[in-house]
């Protein structure tokens, strides 16, 4: 069905294809969409993406990719995290062709990584998230120097591990790019970028997906909405008087009271912001051209809906897509084979890391097969087997959380029932 318009959309106007099995899913879609306020502008625009049983059943999208101008069907959306996949699935290309093995020590094709205890950190701990070498903060002066690409891998050359490889989880949240981007490069002799769109973009027939965007593409990127804030609340703002957090003798801020409750669960709160905030990163802005730009795998990455969704239906398919064998069948079962069930100190839940792929977070629906990465801006792509099933989903809206947010857990809880109810005639 094509419709430039949902019928009882309100003020949701939808643009793009569906089959007509997903109309539940649509409707869920059409819901999340942030209604446009009173006297101020829409607050952003989304696009939806799904395969089922070998077909592209849903590519949708609504609302504004930036002021004033509406989401167009080539719209490409900052992604942070849920980029990592991508990155995960150009290892295994390497992989498959024999560049690279899971069960090497990255000082093998980097040398210089080598020093101070990471001689016997494999491929296969940094896809698992449990090299130890989860922190960010500590390592670097700002923010800013994740800018430089040479001078981060220089910084992880000569980085500790927090712990013994292979003992501990705990989630590489912007480390990852730099300690899979490195090899990468060792064993191509070119940049991740470009090896990126090589050996994964123009081989699957990507409409847009990138690591460092090009200057002739920012236009298509999403950036988040501004609201219109009553002038009151900004003159408030302004004349609000700085306060000074007092810091503990070791430099660190104090702990807030929910921060000490989740100490006495035996995780410590400051490792998460050694991995998730580096020095500065609140005047950093990844929404800035330079930013995007930039070549920052773990965190940068910008995407189409439908590019996530059909890199997972590749995955789905035992690595065939349009008639291509991308992936070997082996290495898709290889790729998707739970490595942990340990609880991960960063994001404080059990993950069940695969090799660069986490469990599905949804409302309640079990999905023992399904793998996918979620971004920290509440984007996310996934796939399960076991239906036949590959989803993504990207926005502009405002918001963050490190496991996801309601929209997209609803949306993903919508599709598996959609799925089910096209299977056995039940949504459970």
């Amino acid at each position: 069905m094509q419709f430039p318009f949902w019928p009882r959309g309100e003020n949701v106007q939808l643009h793009g294809s569906y089959d007509d099995s997903f109309i539940p899913l649509i409707q869920a879609f059409r819901q999340i969409q942030p209604q446009a306020q009173h006297n101020s502008r829409q607050s952003g625009g989304s696009a939806l993406a799904v395969y089922f049983q070998g077909k592209k059943v849903v590519d949708v999208w609504t609302g504004a990719m930036k002021q004033d101008t509406p989401w167009q069907e080539d719209s490409m959306a900052l992604s942070f995290s849920t980029g990592k996949a991508a990155l995960a699935m150009l290892v295994h290309r390497l992989a498959d062709q024999g560049l690279l093995d899971y069960d090497h020590n990255i000082a093998h094709y980097w040398p210089e990584f080598g020093k101070n205890g990471k001689d016997r950190i494999t491929i296969r701990h940094v896809l698992a998230h449990q090299s130890g070498l989860f922190d960010i903060r500590q390592n670097i002066q700002s923010a800013v120097q994740m800018l430089d690409w040479h001078d981060m891998l220089k910084v992880y050359e000569n980085a500790t591990p927090r712990f013994e490889p292979g003992t501990k989880v705990a989630y590489q949240a912007l480390s990852f790019g730099w300690l899979l981007g490195g090899v990468v490069e060792k064993v191509t002799g070119q940049s991740v970028c470009e090896v990126f769109q090589k050996e994964l973009v123009t081989p699957l027939g990507l409409d847009g997906a990138y690591f460092g965007v090009p200057a002739s593409e920012l236009e298509r990127v999403a950036r988040p909405i501004i609201l219109n804030k009553p002038q009151q609340a900004e003159d408030n703002q302004k004349t609000r008087p700085a306060t000074q957090k007092k810091l503990l003798p070791n430099g660190r801020r104090p702990l807030t009271l929910q921060e000490k409750m989740i100490k006495l669960t035996g995780l410590d709160p400051y490792e998460a912001e050694d991995a998730l905030m580096p020095k500065g990163i609140s005047r950093f802005s990844f929404f800035n051209d330079r930013v995007l730009q930039a070549c920052i795998p773990a965190a940068n990455g910008v995407f189409t809906a439908r590019s996530l969704a059909k890199m997972y239906a590749m995955l789905v398919n035992e690595g065939e897509i349009d008639g291509q064998q991308y992936l070997s069948p082996e290495r898709v079962r290889l790729l998707s084979q739970i490595q942990n069930t340990q609880r991960d100190r960063i994001m404080s839940i059990p993950m069940n890391w695969r090799l660069g792929y986490h469990r599905i977070l949804s409302l309640g629906k079990r999905v023992p097969e399904g793998f996918g990465h979620i971004g920290y801006n509440g984007s996310g792509a996934w796939c399960d087997p076991s239906r036949g099933l590959s989803f993504a989903y990207v926005h502009n809206f405002a918001g963050s959380s490190i496991t996801g947010d309601p929209r997209l857990w609803w949306l993903t809880q919508t599709a598996l029932q959609n799925a089910d109810l096209s299977l056995t005639g039940k949504k459970g």
